[in-house]
């Protein structure tokens, strides 16, 4: 007798369309969440378990369109499905909710703090995160947790979740070339993890340290030198 597999009925994720193809009227939507996704390939270099999407679609229900946040984070998934990467995220074939939702607020409301935090505490996703770069008097970082069905704010920047290991939070650098506040991830000390651009700078400082320590401990081996010598010393004499 054969067995019945609903699963194989279901469709695929190279079936289905990996977004839902509005186009985002503020850049941050994208260059926020690929900031934070950079910053895990750095912090997690060697973990294989994770994945990071960026204006990735979420499917749950082979019925209903899915869900796009800006950005989203599932642990323990591949972090590779395959050469051709992702093109969506299904749960039924993943078997994971992801843990963290992110959404960008754009001058156009799209309903994060009613509809689609709503959306994301019926799912199940422990954390959502909300910035709205153009708040003033409010916070513009909101971090929620998802506490018997309810999100609840947690007050703090950076903001420490304990089930992914990592903090978020909010302060002003450089990313791409652009100053301005920017999203980060940030160690159990608070400290924030740097950028691309930050890391290969401070190797370079580094570096150029090292070179001129070197420069100058050997400048000092030559004053030593000299000064055996003017007293009839012969420096090479005493390696």
């Amino acid at each position: 007798m054969l067995e019945y597999n609903p699963l194989a009925c279901l469709p695929s994720s190279e079936e289905l369309p990996d977004s839902d193809d509005t186009p985002v009227d503020n850049e941050l939507q994208d260059l926020i969440p690929g900031l934070l996704k950079a910053l895990l390939a750095m912090a997690w270099p060697e973990r294989m378990d994770w994945f990071f999407g960026v204006d990735m679609g979420i499917y749950y229900d082979p019925d209903l369109p899915p869900i796009v946040p800006d950005g989203f984070l599932s642990l323990g998934v591949e972090r590779f499905y395959d050469e051709n990467l992702r093109p969506s995220y299904v749960l039924w074939e993943e078997k994971k909710l992801p843990i963290l939702a992110l959404e960008v607020v754009s001058k156009t409301y799209r309903g994060e703090y009613s509809t689609k935090k709503a959306e994301y505490a019926r799912l199940g996703f422990l954390y959502y995160v909300v910035y709205n770069p153009f708040r003033r008097r409010k916070p513009r970082l909101e971090v929620y947790k998802l506490v018997n069905n309810v999100y609840e704010l947690h007050d703090g920047n950076p903001v420490w979740l304990p089930e992914i290991g990592l903090g978020i939070g909010i302060e002003r650098g450089t990313y791409l070339g652009i100053p301005r506040e920017w999203m980060y991830w940030y160690n159990q000390q608070g400290q924030r993890f740097l950028t691309p651009e930050e890391d290969k700078k401070l190797a370079q400082q580094e570096a150029q340290q090292a070179k001129q320590e070197a420069q100058q401990a050997e400048q000092r081996t030559q004053l030593l030198a000299e000064r055996l010598r003017s007293l009839g010393i012969d420096p090479d004499s005493l390696s």
